[in-house]
């Protein structure tokens, strides 16, 4: 059932990149992890892209408000978003998605994302950090550039602030940035992945990103051995 809501606010979070804060309705609940239908209502223009996409949740269900991110593309949803003013209507529809923290607090998670497929892990890290989950936890996120990797302050500070969590950003285009950049480069690799994750870890995996990058991880898991049973995915169509 779509629930009603309106525009709070929106803000640049990156290069191309924005996060847009949505009224939570009454009885609106959702697990960190999870996405939803959102489908605006005051559209400026059309095109075949249509008024609705899926975004995963950036916010955590502890918070007020409801937040996606999405990178700015040029369709007629993408734009009446980003030059919208508080109050642009639309609805929320779910929520739906397999992307939730497993239960057992004895097997690690290991997220391995890709640019703003990044947003499920957002909502989880907020989620474990408030509910204070006894879960390790690891973040591999792999952007092009700085200037293209949302959240990297917000997931830093989550780091150093609970000895649970380890995160590894890494950038594959470095050549083509202007920012100091001291971190990681190239790809989510074999060898990225075994300078960082003790031995003998037995996590479960967990995939998000676009298409093409999640096959390829996908591919790496295959290489590592690790059981289908312990993976999720979700591709990333919220763009």
């Amino acid at each position: 059932m779509p629930y009603p809501t309106r525009l709070i606010g929106s803000e640049v979070i990156a290069e191309r990149t924005m996060a847009f804060s949505f009224e939570r309705p009454a009885g609106f609940a959702y697990e960190a992890g999870q996405n939803a239908t959102l489908t605006v209502i005051d559209m400026a223009g059309v095109d075949s892209y249509g008024a609705s996409r899926t975004f995963s949740f950036v916010s955590a269900p502890h918070e007020p408000a409801l937040v996606f991110a999405s990178r700015i593309r040029d369709s007629a949803l993408k734009r009446t978003l980003q030059a919208a003013r508080p109050g642009l209507r639309a609805s929320i529809d779910g929520p739906s998605g397999v992307m939730t923290l497993h239960e057992d607090a004895s097997r690690p998670a290991v997220f391995l994302a890709g640019g703003i497929g990044v947003t499920p892990f957002v909502s989880i890290l907020r989620h474990a950090a408030h509910a204070r989950l006894p879960h390790r936890l690891w973040l591999f996120y792999s952007n092009r550039r700085p200037e293209d990797a949302p959240f990297v302050a917000e997931l830093q500070a989550l780091e150093h602030a609970g000895a649970s969590f380890r995160f590894v950003p890494t950038m594959t285009k470095l050549q083509n940035s202007r920012q100091p950049w001291a971190g990681e480069t190239g790809p989510i690799s074999k060898a990225l992945l075994a300078r960082h994750l003790p031995a003998g870890l037995a996590p479960i995996y967990y995939l998000a990103g676009p298409p093409g990058l999640v096959m390829c991880l996908r591919d790496l898991l295959g290489v590592l051995r690790v059981a289908e049973e312990d993976i999720r995915d979700e591709e990333f169509y919220g763009y």
